[in-house]
């Protein structure tokens, strides 16, 4: 289990709703059509949550304590809001992915025992049919807000930052067990993540950021919106993907940093390269003027990194982490950052590799990596089992293998086949396969990922058909779609007479890896 931290260490440290507080009329945030918010805005809104929750939601008290709150909301103020607001009054924020279908929607709200979320207007038709089969009250965030700088008497509301070790945030990861697994972090994980970048990236009130990734991940939950709303920063926020509004927002000149997954910074060369001689030459000028630009969540291709770098003069600075422990290591924000490696451990975090044994590893053969330190997160939530699996004397064990030389880390890959990372999701194969096998053309499959340029990995499945009617990948994908988040959707696939398997009569993943790059599609 990760170590336990005295309240004597956590007196002088203040939730990011206090440095909130502190940051008064700032502008925290800049939302969609150009609407600007101040931190002062932000804590008045996230009291009225504070307040309705409390009130309106099942089993109204004075502190949540630890009620599970669901949010479904776009990235946006209402969002953080919302992640605020829930902090506020006690209650452990569980983010809700807005690429999900509602049968992976309906997982996370029971798994979760999630009695009450937050919405919109828009969002709340996919959640209510699910609030009709379940106790799930639903909160529409507008009116909610409707009520800020009204005064509203919440009277007293409690104050977590009494207890740090309370359950701020759960965030699902896809694991080699198939079912995705509920992070538990506390207030003192995020604290102890962000002031380790906020240090680390040398992040100041000053800096301003655009936030374009999924919310129910650390990289733009904590390393963009928490870092920067800790630091006094402006984060401006772009709800959906679009590589032309981004480099327009670049052109402006009002941004210091930007982050993004390797996926992103393709699509983004792409654009650049579409461009005019003329607006290659102003997105260059005013890239260069960047800061800090930083790739994760995916292995960085270096090819990548080396064009970002000839048409930006930026050096993409990579860095590795994952939802269990925050970020971990980082290449450094002053000086080398060599290509495909992912640097050093960042403060506050101890990092070592390890043998199949266990024994440490002090050469530069390659080993897993363990972590441990005041960012690792608490436990698996409901999985005491896979929680002490997860950890081996104190260390957390991560399942990457990588090589140290000099002491910077290259990460070499997934100890287990059947994790997939693509577009910077971490997806588990065994989860795919699950709902594929329920499709009645479908006898048996295997599922692997494919090396891919762009998105890291491509989802590819290998499928024995029950019988000789054919299915055709468009026809898979349309189903699967209803039943998966589009990210898990195969987008390769292959129909076979009998998957490989070895002496044991297992399926041998890497032998199917080969099939797919011996033979086209069907």
């Amino acid at each position: 289990m990760a170590p336990d931290h005295p309240d004597s260490r956590h007196q002088d440290r203040l939730l990011i709703l206090r440095r909130g507080q502190d940051h008064g009329k700032r502008t925290a945030v800049i939302d969609v059509g150009g609407n600007r918010y101040s931190y002062r805005d932000l804590v008045d809104a996230a009291e009225c949550v504070a307040t309705r929750l409390l009130r309106d939601a099942p089993n109204a008290r004075a502190d949540l304590d630890g009620e599970r709150i669901g949010i479904l909301l776009p990235p946006s103020f209402p969002f953080i809001a919302a992640l605020w607001g829930i902090w506020r009054a006690g209650g452990i924020a569980v983010p809700l992915a807005l690429s999900h279908p509602p049968n992976e929607l309906a997982y996370v709200l029971d798994d979760c025992a999630i009695r009450c979320a937050i919405t919109d207007r828009e969002l709340e038709t996919r959640l209510q049919p699910l609030a009709e089969t379940r106790q799930l009250a639903l909160l529409q965030i507008q009116p909610i807000l409707a009520e800020r700088g009204s005064s509203p008497d919440h009277g007293p509301l409690p104050n977590p930052s009494k207890d740090l070790d309370r359950g701020a945030l759960i965030l699902y990861t896809s694991g080699t067990t198939g079912r995705p697994k509920g992070v538990v972090l506390s207030h003192h994980n995020l604290q102890a993540q962000i002031e380790n970048l906020v240090e680390a990236w040398q992040w100041h009130r000053d800096d301003h950021i655009l936030e374009i990734l999924p919310l129910h991940h650390v990289h733009g939950l904590i390393n963009i919106i928490g870092c920067a709303l800790w630091s006094g920063a402006v984060c401006e926020i772009l709800p959906r993907f679009d590589a032309e509004r981004i480099w327009q927002i670049i052109l402006s000149g009002r941004l210091t940093l930007f982050m993004a997954v390797p996926t992103i910074y393709v699509r983004l060369i792409r654009a650049w390269e579409e461009a005019s001689p003329t607006d290659r030459a102003e997105r260059s000028r005013a890239a260069s003027a960047l800061r800090l630009t930083v790739s994760g969540s995916a292995a960085l291709p270096v090819p990548v990194l080396d064009r970002w770098r000839e048409i930006t003069g930026q050096t993409l600075l990579e860095r590795y982490g994952m939802t269990e422990i925050g970020m971990a290591l980082s290449n450094p924000y002053d000086g080398e950052r060599v290509a495909g490696e992912v640097g050093t451990p960042l403060p506050g975090v101890e990092v070592q590799l390890v043998s199949p044994s266990g024994d440490p590893i002090h050469d530069t053969s390659p080993g897993e990596i363990e972590v441990r330190g005041p960012t690792v997160f608490q436990a698996y939530w409901q999985r005491p089992e896979a929680t002490r699996e997860a950890f081996r004397d104190g260390w957390f064990r991560t399942g990457d293998i990588a090589v140290r030389q000099d002491g910077r880390y290259r990460i070499l890959g997934r100890q287990s086949i059947d994790i997939i990372k693509c577009g910077g999701e971490k997806i588990s194969a065994l989860e795919i396969e699950a709902v594929l096998l329920a499709h009645p053309l479908i006898e048996e499959c295997a599922v692997v990922g494919l090396e891919d340029p762009e998105w890291g990995q491509r989802v590819a499945a290998a499928l024995v058909m029950a019988g000789d009617e054919p299915l055709t990948l468009e026809a898979l994908r349309e189903w699967a779609k209803q039943r998966l988040a589009i990210f898990k959707v195969p987008s390769r696939v292959q129909c076979l007479a009998r998957l490989p398997r070895n002496a044991m009569g297992k399926v041998t993943k890497p032998a199917v890896v080969e099939i797919f790059a011996d033979r086209k599609d069907h």
